[in-house]
């Protein structure tokens, strides 16, 4: 018998099947589970004995009602069945159904009900459903919004698909319980809450009453008596279809929330305040329609626990957190689950019915930056990271095992609070401090090479990611001195060590070899050596200098060494006494850095080179990765937070030589390059690299557009200081 004294720890794959225009998107295609079979084997080794999964109608009945395609299904929840997983049979999520059906058609309902019955009656043993997910976000974003098919931006259209899903569901019920008959409706909705400035609240009464129309009406609340009444049936909703939700009420066995940080809204009729964007507006007025989270409000609580606590008190039925999930950095995810964790604890300790909360997105989603009507391939990474040739377990991964066996997890990024709860986060000052809230003093990282590119990058992003750290001097711990880093990391005890001090004049190496030794192999063993002793994971940093140029493709990490320069020597003779001093460490391969910051690099004199009608030579005879800083740092940082290890190259995907370079930053830049000459055509090497681990940083497009993004916005704000100045 499972436990039920305390929160379950289920799981959800993100499957939604969006029909955007004539195209369908298939996120159990985009995030690779349709191919990996291995999958459900990785999560079910988590703990998780209960997972929202597809059975989604567009995708077994896509072109014909009489016809169904039950192969994959098939081999799937059998697998699941076989592990001892129950399925939540998830039956639409955010989709229109087939091409021939859509949210406005009458017999809508009725198809679904259809598909409903048959997978009752192939899948007996499937006991929780959710035929539709999320009908009132998805009426909005295909009704009100216009951003899914069939692209509606009318209040009418709306709620008839809104009466539509939610009749689909009930209709889908019936058919599932005359054959399962204790079959139980897990009904799964975004629950957020519209904030204001005093001028606007009309608008956020009209939203926040909104919000729970899909619930209302599944448990036969919207009669006559109900605010929305009158508005349904101005909007050509008759009383018929109403009565149906008041005589066949479809209350959920558990409603399932899904609450993310854009969930809760603040509107501001003040437009000036925030980026354009961001401006909205109704029939009234025009108004800023922001993230409650960015917003000091004045009063109104904000966040999950609040959310849930409103739920509850409305509707007295049991609860499961049906998504947690927040695409953002490693450790503000693991703060956001953690926070979702513990505001269900505290509701039910207080005494509501929470039952579970769902670790969403096992395997990721792509292109939920833009609701999925861009196809740019933008990954966010979940438990497992799914860019890999077999599942990646993220820290996720390891804060799953541990909620499902103890119900507690803890690792050192908790110590400080999630950006939603600092100050940075505000688009306007706070009125009062101390809303970042730490559990004592917080644990830190030591990051070595305080003067170096590198280190400083580090510490840059440390400070925006709210990582406590100290960036260490030679004065502070000498690395290629064993008692001085014996001293050093005995007292300050970081939970990790990030090296990236070490000799980087690659021309001038081999005059000063046995500096360049001391600093990059000696040093990396000597630190590595006290952090294996004190159990303390360690990060260090090598080159594509490694490898000769002779193999005629991308390097991977299992490609054999073959330096031929002092400076590729040291660093491969560095791995070697990194990796035999401390297995655990994490060895990052990485080539060409370019970044905002360093107004020494490569790509920086290109662009101020070329601005003041310079000549730029730049060679064409060597085929590098370029790098961009801050990627690579965001990347060694999730990576260290995750637990990897080994060696691993960390590159911008593309492989492009240093002319090619200067080009694309001047065209990206708009930069005359008649002065850029090329130089070295004879012969080409090739020192970029890949990986076989996994391609987790952005293509060299991508980092070329933000560089020269933010290193113009750096100039014009140098600029601007140095005039202020005088």
């Amino acid at each position: 018998m499972r436990e039920t004294s305390r929160i379950e720890a289920w799981g959800g794959l993100e499957c939604t099947v969006a029909r955007v225009g004539n195209l369908f998107r298939d996120q159990i295609v985009e995030t690779g589970h349709f191919d990996r079979s291995g999958d459900l084997a990785a999560i079910a080794a988590l703990g998780i004995r209960t997972l929202r999964y597809p059975v989604i109608w567009e995708t077994i009945s896509p072109d014909n009602p009489a016809t169904a395609e039950w192969g994959w299904h098939d081999e799937r929840l059998g697998q699941l069945r076989d592990l001892g997983i129950a399925p939540i049979a998830g039956l639409i999520h955010h989709g229109s159904g087939p091409h021939y059906t859509s949210l406005l058609d009458p017999a809508f309902p009725d198809l679904l009900a259809r598909h409903a019955e048959r997978v009752a009656a192939r899948y007996p043993w499937i006991t929780m459903f959710t035929p539709v997910n999320e009908p009132l976000t998805t009426a909005r974003f295909s009704g009100l919004y216009g951003h899914w098919y069939p692209h509606g931006r009318d209040v009418r259209i709306f709620l008839r698909m809104l009466v539509n899903q939610c009749r689909a569901v009930v209709l889908s019920m019936q058919a599932i319980r005359r054959i399962i008959p204790d079959a139980r409706l897990v009904q799964t909705e975004d629950m957020g809450k519209v904030f204001s400035t005093p001028l606007l609240q009309y608008q956020a009464d009209y939203e926040n009453e909104r919000r729970w129309l899909s619930f209302d009406l599944l448990c036969g609340r919207v009669d006559r008596t109900h605010s929305w009444y009158r508005i349904f049936l101005d909007a050509g909703i008759d009383e018929k279809a109403l009565a149906f939700f008041t005589g066949a009420a479809c209350a959920p066995d558990i409603i399932g929330i899904n609450h993310y940080l854009t969930s809760e809204r603040f509107l501001d009729h003040r437009l000036q305040h925030y980026p354009e964007y961001h401006h909205s507006g109704n029939d009234r007025h025009r108004y800023a329609d922001v993230e409650a989270v960015r917003i000091d409000l004045p009063h109104g609580e904000t966040g999950p626990q609040a959310r849930l606590a409103e739920v509850w008190e409305r509707y007295r039925l049991p609860i499961a957190i049906t998504e947690a999930h927040h695409g953002c950095s490693r450790e503000e995810q693991l703060r956001w689950l953690i926070e979702v964790w513990n505001a269900a604890g505290k509701l039910k300790a207080d005494g509501a019915d929470i039952r579970a909360v769902t670790v969403w997105s096992m395997l990721g989603a792509v292109d939920w930056n833009t609701l999925l009507v861009q196809s740019n391939g933008f990954y966010e990474t979940g438990v497992f990271d799914a860019r890999c040739d077999v599942l990646r377990p993220t820290a996720l991964a390891t804060a799953t095992a541990s909620l499902a066996a103890t119900g507690t997890f803890d690792h050192p990024v908790l110590d400080r609070a999630g950006w939603w709860r600092r100050d940075e986060r505000l688009y306007r000052p706070a009125r009062r401090g101390g809303i970042a809230r730490i559990a004592g003093s917080p644990r830190r990282l030591a990051i070595t090479g305080a003067t170096g590119t590198l280190g400083q990058a580090f510490s840059r992003i440390c400070t925006v990611r709210g990582l406590d750290h100290d960036l260490l001097t030679r004065a502070d711990m000498d690395i290629a001195d064993a008692a001085s880093v014996e001293s050093a990391l005995t007292r300050r005890r970081p939970w990790a060590v990030i090296n990236t001090a070490g000799y980087v004049r690659v021309a001038e190496a081999a005059d000063n070899a046995e500096r360049c030794y001391r600093e990059n192999a000696e040093g990396a063993e000597i630190v590595a050596r006290v952090c294996a002793r004190l159990g303390i994971p360690f990060v260090t940093f090598s080159s594509d200098l490694v490898f000769d140029g002779q193999l005629g493709r991308a390097y991977v990490e299992s490609d054999p060494v073959s330096p031929i320069c002092v400076y590729g020597s040291s660093k491969v003779e560095a791995e070697r006494r990194v990796l035999q001093a401390c297995p655990q460490a994490l060895v990052v391969r990485t080539s060409a850095f370019f970044g905002p910051w360093d107004r020494y690099s490569f790509a920086h004199a290109v662009l101020r080179d070329l601005a003041a009608g310079l000549q730029v030579e730049a060679s064409d005879a060597l085929l590098v990765s370029p790098t961009y800083v801050p990627d690579l740092a965001h990347a060694a940082l999730d990576l260290l937070i995750d637990g990897a290890t080994g060696i691993w190259h960390l590159a911008n995907q593309g492989a492009i030589s240093w002319h090619e370079l200067a080009s694309r930053v001047a065209l990206e830049a708009r930069l005359d390059t008649a002065t850029l000459i090329r130089a070295g055509d004879d012969g080409k090497r090739f020192t970029a690299l890949s990986s076989e681990r996994g391609l987790i940083l952005p293509t060299l497009d991508s980092a070329i557009q933000r560089f020269v993004c933010e290193s113009t916005i750096a100039w014009q704000t140098g600029k601007a200081n140095a005039v202020a100045a005088g």
